[in-house]
C-alpha cells in the first residue's frame, strides 16, 4: 500500500476495520486500565462493541460512496454506542464524519484536522461535566496536533503522525490530571482507545502495522503499562479501589427518541440526578448515559421528552466486586483464560455457555469457572468447548450448554480430553442457575452431575422472544413480530406486547406452589414492562417472592426462573 495524501470512502471504511481489530487485540489491556472509578463496564469491550455495530452497518451499504459510508459511521456508532466511553467515541466519530462529508472534494489534510476539531468540540459540549485527564483531553490535544501539522502545510501522514505524537503525549500525562489514574499507577482507558484510531488511521495512510498489545502477566500488579508504545507513560500498580463509585451505583443508557428542542431541559433534569452525564445524537434520536442512584428517575425523566428505547442498567458495584475478583483470580471477564479463584483446584470445574454481561456474572457468583459466549443462534463449536475444558485446573468438568441445541456439541468433548467431563442437559439458562445450586466443587464429577441435573428439573424455566416468521401453535396463529412465551413444553402464549404474553405465560407457569419468581432483563426490556409484570405477580400471585436481575441477553427480553 503506497502513501495516501487523500481519504477517500474506500480509505474510511478501512480505518474502522483496522480500528476494530486494534481494539480486539487491544481490548484486554484497556480493560485493565480501568480499574477505578468503574465508568461504564469494560472501556476496551465497550469501545470494541461500539465500533462492531459500525463495522456491521458499513457492511450493509448498497453503495459506499463518501456520503453513505460517513452516515453509516455516524449512525452505527451512535446505535451502538455501550458505555460512557462508547458514547463519547461516537460523539468524536460524528465530528470527524460531519466534516470529512462537508468537502466537495476527497478529503485531505485540512479536513482531517479540521474533523478532529470538531470532535473535540462535540465531545466536550457532550458531557455535562468534562474532566481533564480523560479521553477529552486526549481528543484535545489530537485536534491540536493535526491543526499544528495542516496550518503548516504538511502532509496527510505529517497530520496523523502529528496528531498521534500529541495524543501519546497527552495520554501520559493524564495521571497528573486525575488523581484516581495517579494512585492506579495507570493512563486513561478511554484515552488509551482513542489513540488507537490514530494508529489505524497511519495503518491506512502509511501501511504501518497496527501496534502489538504487550503480553499480561498472571499478576495485574506487575503489569507495567497500557496499549503497545505506553508502557514509559506511567508505572503501574494495581491498587484497591476502595469501592466507592462517588456514591453513584447504578449506570443507565438507552436510545431517546425526541425533538432536539426538548434535550436542553432533559439534560438539566438529569443533572440533578446523577453525574458521568452525557447525551449524544441529534435530528430526533439520542443517545443517552448516566451514573445515578435513581434509576426510576433517570427513565422517566425521558419521558418527558420522548420515547426511549433500548434501556440497559448496569449495578457499578457488582461490576467493580467482579472486575476485582476476575484480576484476583487471574481471569478475564466472559471468555478467555479460565477464572479460577486463588487456592487449591477444584475436584470439579464448570464449564457454562452463555451471554449478557449480567448472565455472566451471575453464573460467576454461583460457581462457574469458564463462561464460553453462545447461547440462540450463537452456537460455540466443539473445539472452542475443548478450549475451555483444558484451560481448567480441575481433572473434572461439568459443562451446562444451557440450551438443547449445544448439549450435542458439548456431549462430544468427553471423547476429545483426558480429563473427565458430564454434560448437564440444562436447555436454558435458569436451568443452569437451578443447577448450580447444587454444585459441589469438592465432590465428584458423577456425583455433580446427578444432582445438578436434578436440581435444574425442579426449576420451571420461561422465555419471551419476538416471532421471525409466520407460523402456527397450540397457543394460536403466529405473525411476524409477535411475542411468544416459551416453556419447556413449547410455545405457551402469543401476544402483541412483551408485557401481555409475559403475563400470560406466568399465568400459566406459575402455582400457588412455587415461592420465588426471578425475572432476568435482557436486550428490548425495559423499566415500564418489568414493572408491569411485576404489579401483575403482586396481584395475581401475592404469595410469591419476587426478585429482577440484569441479564443483558439478545433476542430475550425476558427469561423468568419460577422456584
Amino acid at each position: 500500500m503506497g502513501v495516501l495524501d487523500t481519504l477517500d470512502a474506500a480509505a474510511l471504511g478501512q480505518v474502522i476495520g483496522e480500528y476494530r481489530d486494534a481494539l480486539r487485540s487491544h481490548q484486554e489491556v484497556i480493560n485493565r486500565l480501568n480499574v477505578f472509578p468503574v465508568p461504564d463496564g469494560d472501556t476496551g469491550t465497550n469501545m470494541a462493541l461500539t465500533i462492531e455495530s459500525v463495522v456491521a452497518e458499513l457492511a450493509d451499504l448498497d453503495q459506499p460512496d463518501m456520503a453513505a459510508t460517513c452516515k453509516a459511521i455516524a449512525h452505527g456508532s451512535l446505535m451502538g454506542a455501550r458505555g460512557n466511553s462508547g458514547v463519547i467515541l461516537s460523539q468524536l466519530l460524528r465530528g470527524i464524519m460531519d466534516v470529512l462529508n462537508e468537502t466537495g472534494s476527497v478529503p485531505g489534510p485540512g479536513e482531517l484536522a479540521r474533523g478532529l476539531t470538531l470532535a473535540d468540540k462535540l465531545a466536550r459540549e457532550a458531557v455535562m461535566r468534562p474532566v481533564e485527564g480523560t479521553i477529552l483531553t486526549v481528543a484535545e490535544a489530537a485536534a491540536q496536533g493535526a491543526r499544528d501539522a495542516a496550518d503548516a502545510g504538511k502532509s496527510l501522514i505529517d497530520v496523523v503522525e502529528a496528531s498521534r505524537s500529541a495524543a501519546a503525549d497527552a495520554l501520559a500525562r493524564t495521571p497528573e490530571l486525575l488523581p484516581v489514574l495517579a494512585r492506579a499507577g495507570v493512563v486513561d482507558a478511554g484515552g488509551a482507545g482513542y489513540l488507537l484510531m490514530l494508529d489505524a488511521l497511519l495503518t491506512v495512510v502509511d501501511g504501518r502495522p497496527l501496534p502489538e498489545p504487550p503480553d499480561l502477566p498472571d499478576d495485574p500488579a506487575g503489569w507495567a503499562g497500557g496499549p503497545a508504545g505506553m508502557d514509559e507513560a506511567v508505572e503501574a500498580s494495581h491498587g484497591d479501589s476502595g469501592g466507592d463509585i462517588a456514591g453513584l451505583r447504578y449506570e443507565v443508557m438507552y436510545l431517546l427518541e425526541a425533538p432536539d428542542d426538548t434535550i436542553p431541559v432533559f439534560k438539566e433534569v438529569w443533572a440533578g440526578l446523577g453525574d458521568s452525564i452525557v447525551v449524544v445524537g441529534g435530528d430526533g434520536l439520542w443517545n443517552c448515559h448516566i451514573h445515578t442512584d435513581d434509576i426510576g428517575g433517570a427513565v422517566e425523566a425521558s419521558l418527558d421528552a420522548g420515547r426511549p428505547r433500548n434501556i440497559r442498567i448496569t449495578d457499578l458495584v457488582e461490576q467493580m466486586e467482579e472486575e476485582r475478583w476476575v484480576r484476583e483470580g487471574g481471569g478475564t471477564a466472559g471468555s478467555g483464560p479460565a477464572q479460577i479463584p486463588p487456592g487449591p483446584a477444584p475436584t470439579t470445574g464448570v464449564v457454562a455457555v452463555a451471554t449478557g454481561v449480567g448472565i455472566g456474572r451471575i453464573f460467576r457468583s454461583l460457581g462457574v469457572h469458564h463462561i464460553i459466549a453462545g447461547g440462540q443462534s450463537m452456537n460455540p463449536s466443539t473445539a472452542e468447548i475443548l478450549e475451555a475444558v483444558e484451560l481448567l485446573r480441575a481433572d473434572e468438568v461439568i459443562i451446562l450448554p444451557n440450551n438443547k441445541n449445544i448439549r450435542p456439541v458439548a456431549e462430544r468433548v468427553n471423547d476429545l480430553t483426558s480429563k473427565v467431563v458430564r454434560v448437564v442437559p440444562t436447555n436454558s439458562i435458569a436451568e443452569g442457575f437451578a443447577a448450580l445450586l447444587a454444585y459441589d466443587p469438592e465432590a465428584h464429577v458423577d456425583v455433580n452431575a446427578v444432582d445438578m441435573e436434578t436440581s435444574a428439573r425442579n426449576v420451571v424455566a420461561g422465555e419471551i422472544t419476538q416471532a421471525v416468521r409466520d407460523s402456527d401453535s397450540a397457543a394460536g396463529p403466529i405473525a411476524v413480530g409477535d411475542w411468544l412465551g416459551l416453556s419447556r413444553e413449547g410455545i405457551e402464549a402469543v401476544a402483541g406486547s412483551v408485557s401481555e404474553v409475559a403475563r400470560a405465560l406466568l399465568d400459566r407457569l406459575v402455582t400457588d406452589d412455587h415461592e420465588l419468581v426471578t425475572l432476568i432483563e435482557g436486550e428490548g426490556s425495559g423499566a415500564a414492562d418489568t414493572r408491569r409484570i411485576t404489579v401483575w405477580l403482586g396481584e395475581h400471585r401475592p404469595n410469591v417472592d419476587i426478585e429482577v436481575h440484569h441479564g443483558g441477553q439478545p433476542l430475550y427480553p425476558y427469561l423468568f426462573s419460577i422456584e
